[in-house]
């Protein structure tokens, strides 16, 4: 008996630890951080649900229902769709241009925002180069829907800007939308176009980190801008060029549907 009261006294003297409340900071970080969750959800995890249409026979109901209704009621295919897509005669194809698609991609891309970086933190005018900059960087955040409009625009064999250039000087026009050899070098243009400001804000940024006592140094010693570029600024850069290069290729099967659609 004396032992179990001298151990319930020292289960009384022992303090209870203390639950954590949610404090105010906890709030902060919240509701920093709920626009982000946000986005994931809806466009990353919601979306998920389709993933299943690639198992499915995917069929029109009769009665005009919607595409999840027709979802849900169409046959189980099992895997039978993938088996169909890689004994097609199309596989192959769809393969190798995807592959070469995101080769050309990754290697012009890389090397268009290299070459425009170097040039805009050679700038003089550091206004000028915050206005290229922002130039630059606006088409990363057009979709391809407005893009394929301004494309459309300058190509339309009818009324189309670059037609009526070469119409204007006596040339005939071209149906671009009818001759396929001319897209591979549309779509790796509009491609480069369109990433390169993301691009070269990495790269700026990197080179922003290289300590001036550097260029000081070499402009002591009469090197040329050329000359500081290759020596100074391209090896400065060279972790994040090869870390942009690994993760670039790591998408090297991804198709982006907006450009090709």
């Amino acid at each position: 008996m004396e032992m179990k009261k001298v151990i319930d006294e020292e289960k009384k003297r022992v303090k209870k630890p203390r639950k954590k409340r949610w404090s105010k900071d906890d709030t902060e970080l919240f509701l920093l951080s709920l626009p982000t969750l946000l986005w994931f959800l809806i466009f990353s995890y919601l979306p998920m649900f389709g993933v299943i249409i690639a198992f499915k026979v995917y069929k029109l109901s009769p009665g005009g229902h919607g595409f999840i209704y027709n979802l849900l009621h169409s046959d189980w295919a099992g895997i039978g769709n993938f088996k169909y897509f890689f004994t097609s005669n199309s596989f192959s194809m769809l393969l190798r241009n995807t592959i070469l698609y995101n080769i050309a991609f990754i290697i012009i891309s890389a090397s268009v925002a290299v070459g425009g970086a170097l040039m805009l933190s050679s700038m003089r005018n550091k206004r000028g180069s915050k206005v290229y900059q922002t130039m630059m960087f606006l088409p990363y955040f057009m979709s391809w829907v407005v893009i394929s409009y301004f494309v459309y625009a300058l190509l339309t064999p009818e009324r189309g800007y670059i037609n009526g250039i070469i119409t204007a000087m006596g040339g005939e026009r071209i149906m671009w939308y009818q001759e396929s050899k001319y897209w591979p070098f549309i779509l790796v243009f509009l491609n480069t176009w369109k990433g390169m400001g993301y691009g070269m804000v990495l790269y700026l940024a990197s080179i922003t980190g290289i300590d001036p006592s550097l260029y000081e140094a070499a402009v002591m010693d009469g090197a040329t801008k050329s000359q500081q570029a290759r020596h100074i600024t391209l090896p400065a850069i060279k972790p994040v060029f090869i870390m942009m290069l690994i993760l670039d290729c790591g998408k090297i099967f991804n198709s982006d549907f907006g450009l090709f659609y």
